[in-house]
């Protein structure tokens, strides 16, 4: 049977286009996706697997892209955890009651994901069946580190003062639980992949308040456990953390993915040639003229080089702003840039 494309680039095979699929391409931008929103909450549409399905497949089916990236959130398996989260509009996931001591360690499960998300299990088995074979499903968690920020703040914040505070003052709290989310998000995926997720990624967005030392100590250990626990490609994601390309390369992932900030072939160069390489188009850029899209989005394709292993995205997640009919012409500005015979 054949393999989806994106899966045989995360292995460094020679294929037929670059890959490209769009973070945050599920919803977001899309005007069918505002009308259900109008409706529904995220965690209410992602309990539902044949709206979650939907929306879903809305871009794939709108964009062309190679792959559909689950509509879930990074925070969803923890609720299974005994978390109560809510995602607040404008503002992100709050947690009621953050996590700072040992107790409140002891009292987070880690539960099997059959029994704490089966809607996100059966959301995938019906993108998997939805889509044409060379189309790959994505699944993905949230680093350790990101999600411990959260449960430890209470809020997003990009100072993690308590985060910090945690990490060097109470250790025993901090690695017991990356201990715990470490576990969690493991069977997560395992059971993603399970369902039918031909690919996954660990977004790890805020590693980059951390010093390379600190990095190793606190986080590493904690995203190669979950990167470790899955037998299809991984793609391991951070932003904001060019000080730590090498560390991130170093605690795992068949693709390493880069935000716009370091030019691709760099990154590359600093992540080594014997692994792919995701990114990099500066997603602003999609508010402006298509023109500049267009020329950026060259370069980019320029500075991979032909490479294998080469997964074009943007350097973080589509805007709402971002008009879709410049998705999909981003899309096929990248297919057809690249297609070329495969023996």
């Amino acid at each position: 049977m054949p393999e989806p494309v994106l899966v045989r680039a995360c292995r460094m095979e020679q294929v037929e286009r670059t890959p490209v699929w769009f973070m945050r391409q599920a919803g977001r931008s899309l005007p069918e996706y505002r009308q259900l929103r109008k409706r529904y909450g995220l965690f209410e549409i992602a309990q539902q697997p044949e709206l979650c399905a939907e929306v879903t497949l809305q871009p794939v089916r709108r964009h062309g892209v190679d792959a559909a990236v689950m509509f879930a959130d990074i925070m969803l398996p923890v609720l299974g955890m005994g978390v109560e989260v809510e995602l607040v509009e404008n503002v992100g996931p709050v947690v009621a009651a953050p996590v700072r001591s040992v107790a409140d360690v002891e009292r987070l499960v880690v539960p099997e994901p059959e029994e704490s998300v089966p809607w996100t299990l059966e959301s995938i088995r019906l993108v998997r069946a939805a889509l044409p074979l060379d189309q790959a499903v994505i699944g993905f968690a949230g680093g350790p580190f990101t999600v411990a920020g959260y449960l430890i703040e209470g809020k997003p914040t990009r100072e993690f003062k308590q985060t910090k505070s945690c990490m060097y003052g109470s250790p025993e709290v901090w690695h017991a639980l990356m201990d715990k989310l470490a576990e969690a998000f493991g069977r997560y995926l395992a059971g993603c992949v399970s369902a039918g997720a031909d690919v996954v990624q660990l977004f790890d967005s805020w590693a980059g308040t951390l010093s390379v030392a600190d990095y190793r100590e606190f986080a590493a250990p904690y995203s190669a456990r979950v990167l470790e626990a899955v037998d299809v490609p991984t793609i391991h994601f951070a932003t904001g953390d060019a000080h730590l390309l090498e560390e991130r390369a170093a605690a795992g992932g068949d693709v390493i993915g880069i935000d716009w900030r370091v030019p691709l072939d760099a990154a590359w160069n600093r992540v080594g040639y014997d692994r792919g390489i995701q990114g990099n188009l500066e997603g602003a850029l999609l508010l402006g003229p298509w023109e500049r899209v267009e020329r950026e989005a060259e370069d980019v394709l320029r500075l991979a080089a032909g490479r294998a292993g080469h997964i074009f995205n943007l350097g973080h997640g589509v805007l709402p702003e971002t008009d879709p009919d410049d998705l999909g012409r981003l899309v096929r500005l990248v297919h057809e840039r690249t297609a070329k015979a495969v023996a």
